[in-house]
């Protein structure tokens, strides 16, 4: 009889994000969720990627754990970056911004792991449909984006903003998912043993 792979450790998530929660519950990954209390501010003259990824590594440290993941996405448009909206009016401003353009999405990824750590970032360009005013007004009434970098979220109601995409759809939802199994893999984490039974 063969030997039955024991379960793979735990990931921590060092995140509250929702999103980043349901796609490693798609992958079949254990984790659990412990958001960090890290600041979420650029710094000056950092580019939005660097950004992106400095504040991966910043969550990553703030939490304790043998295999650690965290993320932070960052939206570009003209070199300029876009956080989370504060309320529906700026929303309303972001989307405006977009409407009809192209923009950059940049999510950090870090992994800390029993060997070593990690992080990288992945960057994919979106492109706006032109969006008629009250397309605009409609959707930052209905909240959705203001949880969300840029104003919008890709998987959900603003699925209908978005024209086309170059690079990684998950890299939009906030989780490279295929850049970090492959991270996982480069540090060790034994992915073999997660699906089975």
């Amino acid at each position: 009889m063969g030997t039955v792979a024991a379960r793979p450790p735990a990931l921590v998530l060092a995140s509250g994000s929702p999103r980043r929660r349901e796609l490693l519950e798609r992958l079949g990954l254990p984790f659990e969720v412990r958001p960090p209390a890290a600041e979420e501010a650029p710094r000056p003259g950092e580019t939005p990627a660097q950004t992106a990824r400095r504040l991966a590594e910043v969550k990553a440290a703030a939490v304790k754990g043998e295999w650690v993941v965290a993320a932070d996405t960052v939206v570009e448009v003209e070199g300029r970056a876009l956080g989370k909206p504060r309320d529906a009016r700026e929303n309303a401003r972001f989307l405006r911004l977009l409407s009809g353009r192209d923009h950059r999405v940049h999510t950090g990824l870090a992994l800390v792991s029993p060997g070593g750590s990690a992080s990288l970032v992945s960057t994919t360009t979106v492109r706006f449909r032109r969006l008629a005013d009250w397309e605009i007004e409609a959707y930052a009434a209905s909240s959705e984006g203001l949880d969300k970098a840029g104003g919008y979220g890709i998987q959900e109601k603003g699925m209908m903003l978005v024209e086309a995409i170059e690079g990684d759809f998950f890299t939009v939802m906030g989780l490279p998912v295929a850049r970090l199994w492959a991270l996982l893999s480069e540090l060790g984490y034994p992915l073999e043993g997660i699906w089975r039974a």
